[in-house]
This record gives structure tokens, sequence and C-alpha cells, in this order.
């Protein structure tokens, strides 16, 4: 029988997960600038540390954003890391500041420094992202995706990639690069086709599935062919969760205790230690997991321990539980 902690049962099976956007404000309360109801950021740590959570990425979307990222990190030293980066989506962020240059020499700076003193595991969230020009044009986009590759090199983390509806330009920019960026990294919520994840496992880089990542049939047969030595784990919270409408979710069964979370409430009807409903945790990573090691037909504990091993190897991290 596992062993107890506080009176609770610890629970067997432990995760990472690579994707939390701790920094969001809907984790203190606050949704679209209005407060809705209390801070529970140390009860969303609390539920994730329950369900198994060992330890986070914390993303970094632009400057701001990296830096609280960075310094929830040092307040919750051995759970929580961060990535620095600028997202696609935040590339006029760069060029609409006084000073592009310097922003990105502020950038850097913050990474390694962070790096020096172990907070910072890789440098993103970078890439590309053609499903939402509304943010950020193309040419935006591929400007500063490529500067930041420039950091990248010098900085020699791994990368923390956002694709999506882009892999011939992504892979085009990317590919001259790789000789420069022995490390490689992970694409994150992961929701292209099955000759794209086999590109970019032939060129060294791992995979990052999430909610998002299972939503179709077509999807699921993506991940059941991804390598296990390339697949890591994540929830994009507070996006990406496991809906109804999914089609993974016929793997959740009700009373599962493998996905089985806490009582989850409207914000209105906000109550501390309830999930929010629409907004998805670092808890829900077992969810996630339960899907994936169903549709690889491998057990859950299986699927943990190799995205244990496959995180702990490219980040860094220690293996301690």
């Amino acid at each position: 029988m596992a062993p107890e902690i506080n009176g609770m049962l610890q629970k067997k099976r432990h995760y990472i997960d690579i994707g939390a956007n701790l920094t969001d404000p809907m984790f203190r309360g606050s949704y679209h600038g209005k407060q809705s109801h209390d801070d529970d950021f140390d009860q969303v740590l609390k539920r994730a540390t329950e369900q198994g959570v060992r330890k986070m990425l914390v993303t970094g979307s632009n400057l701001i954003e990296s830096r609280s990222a960075i310094q929830l990190a040092r307040n919750h030293q051995k759970l929580l890391y961060a990535t620095v980066g600028v997202h696609p989506c935040h590339s006029f962020d760069i060029e609409n500041s006084p000073n592009a240059e310097k922003y990105l020499q502020d950038l850097e700076a913050l990474a390694v420094a962070g790096k020096e003193e172990g907070a910072v595991r890789a440098f993103g969230e970078i890439g590309l992202d053609y499903a939402r020009f509304h943010y950020a044009p193309a040419d935006i986009q591929r400007k500063y995706f490529i500067k930041q590759l420039d950091i990248a090199e010098r900085l020699h983390l791994p990368l923390f990639l956002h694709s999506r509806d882009c892999a011939e330009d992504f892979e085009a920019i990317l590919i001259p690069r790789l000789p420069n960026l022995p490390k490689r990294g992970v694409v994150h919520s992961f929701t292209g086709t099955l000759e794209e994840m086999q590109s970019l496992v032939a060129l060294g880089f791992s995979i990052g599935i999430n909610g998002c990542s299972l939503k179709t049939e077509e999807s699921l047969e993506v991940v059941k062919a991804i390598p296990l030595d390339k697949i890591m784990l994540e929830t994009d919270a507070p996006w990406c969760e496991i809906r109804p409408s999914h089609a993974s979710s016929k793997f959740l069964k009700k009373g599962d205790q493998d996905v089985e979370l806490p009582p989850m409430v409207k914000k209105e009807k906000f109550v501390m230690g309830s999930m929010v409903r629409g907004r998805c945790e670092p808890c829900a990573i077992s969810q996630v997991a339960s899907v994936v090691a169903a549709v690889k037909e491998i057990t859950l504990d299986e699927l943990c321990e190799m995205a244990w091993k496959n995180c702990v190897k490219m980040f860094g991290f220690d293996d301690d539980l």
C-alpha cells in the first residue's frame, strides 16, 4: 500500500507538467480583467501535488510573463520551473516596443540569469501560429522566431516550441539551425498530422500532449504513433482541458480513481477548494496520461515512467519524487 503523507494517500504515479500557464490571472481569480473570486493559486498547486504532479514548467509567453514565471519558480523551488520566450501571438510585443533590439537583449539576459540560478529550464514559448493571424501576421511571426533562435543558439537550453498550421515554414526555419541546437526541445500542445509528427521526431524533437492534442479520432491515431521516448505530458492550463465532446473523453470512466478530479463549480459560485469549471489545472494531467496510455495500449504506470524519464533527461530535473 502506498504511504500516507499528512493523512492523505500518496499516489504511486508521478507527473511532470511541461506546460502550465500559471502566470495567467485566472489562477488569481481574475477573468477578462474582472475579479470573479478569491485568489486560489495555492489551492491549484495543492491539487496538483495531491494528484501526483512533482514538477511543472511555467510558460513564459513574453518578457513580462517570463519574469513572472521565474518569480514563481523562485517562490516554489523544486516544484515550479520557468521557460523564457515570446509566443508568436505576442510578436507585436517586441515589434511595438520602444526598442525591439533592447527587448530581445533583455529577454536573453533574463534567460541567462534564470538558467544560471536553475529556475529556467527551456527557451520558449517560441515558434509560429498560422491559425491566429489576428494577433500577428506571418511575416512578423517569422521575423521574431528567427531572432529568438539566434538567442537560443547562444543559450544552449532545450526549446519549448509552438507550431500551429505552419509545418512547412516552421521546419524550413528550424532545420538549418539544428547543428547549433543540440538539445533540441519539445513541440508542445501538438495538434499536427501524423506526417508532421514523424518529421519532427526524425529531427530529434519530443512531442508534448495535452487535451487539445486529443480532440479527434485522427489526433488519437497521431498520439498512438508517437515513440514512447519522445512523448511528454502537459495540461497547458488554464487552457486545453479534455471536454465531453472530444474523442478522448470516452477513455475517462466515471469513478476511475486514476482520473477522478475534485468537484468543479462555476466561477460565479466559487468555493475555496473546488476547481473552477472551464479552467484547466495541472492536476488534470492525470486525465491526459490516462487517455494517452489507453490509446497507446500500455499501462498508465509504463507511460508515466517513460514521460518522467524523458522530461528529466531533457530539462535537467533531478529525479527526486
